[in-house]
């Protein structure tokens, strides 16, 4: 690919967003900053992660443009800030990505993919420094506003990096039993307190199970949820050609459209 047609379409997207912000332009756009812009950052990367998960392409290239442009804008809007461009931003990111694969670029060799994440982490943690020269701790630069499922797949994720995890998958599932045992004397207790601490831990543990299996907990909890939600609006579709009430139906009857509807999602996945 040509240095052509990777930056035309950036500099086709930078000029639409001077005319946005200059003499003449869009009101609204005038008035934001990068503060300002936090919350449709937020906004649109949900998007996009809702239309990849789809599978429909289509809605993945228009929310890529969305996100594409929040960036371009708020990389505008530093360039007067602090000087430097959304160019500029890509360009170190490039070197970062260099850096941090010297089994790419350099003639490094990995035994495994563990290895190369150790590596990966150690790199990282060199690139940054407290105010005195010493690298910053493992999670400094872990986001704070991280969705809570995420976040404790990246604790465990950066934890097993530097060796702190169970030594083998049987090790945890004895801490997810025991992590349920828990729970289910912080039941007994009534502590409100101490259940929802022991709930906190049991959820936590499994979390990690998850990830040594490939599992993400955030991607899978969201898979639940868009499963529940079909199958829910399928029980109520149900419920309208067969002239029912689906609140004044009883738990049983409820339960048997579930079943129903469940069982006519397994027959189209066979």
């Amino acid at each position: 690919m040509t240095t052509d047609a990777v930056t035309t379409p950036l500099q086709e997207l930078t000029e639409v967003l001077e005319s946005l912000i200059g003499p003449g332009g869009c009101p609204w756009d005038k008035e934001q900053t990068p503060e300002s812009l936090c919350d449709y950052v937020l906004e649109e990367a949900f998007e996009l992660v809702d239309a990849i998960r789809s599978g429909k392409a289509a809605d993945v290239r228009e929310e890529l443009g969305d996100v594409m442009f929040l960036m371009a804008f708020i990389g505008r809007l530093y360039q007067d800030k602090a000087g430097f461009s959304l160019n500029d931003a890509m360009s170190d990111v490039a070197a970062k990505m260099i850096r941090r694969h010297p089994h790419v670029f350099d003639e490094v060799t990995f035994k495994n993919k563990e290895e190369q994440l150790k590596a990966w982490e150690a790199i990282k943690r060199s690139e940054k420094s407290d105010g005195e020269g010493r690298p910053k701790g493992i999670y400094d630069s872990l986001p704070a506003g991280l969705p809570p499922l995420l976040k404790a797949y990246r604790l465990h994720s950066k934890a097993a990096r530097v060796g702190f995890t169970w030594p083998e998958d049987e090790d945890v599932l004895r801490q997810v039993e025991s992590e349920r045992q828990e729970w289910e004397e912080a039941l007994e207790s009534g502590s409100r307190e101490q259940q929802e601490a022991e709930f906190g831990d049991y959820l936590f543990t499994l979390v990690e199970l998850g990830r040594r299996k490939g599992i993400k907990a955030n991607a899978a909890i969201g898979g639940a949820n868009v499963r529940f939600l079909q199958r829910f609006e399928a029980m109520e579709a149900l419920c309208r050609e067969r002239g029912l009430d689906f609140p004044s139906l009883s738990f049983e009857e409820k339960d048997a459209l579930w079943n129903e509807v469940k069982l006519h999602d397994s027959s189209k996945n066979t």
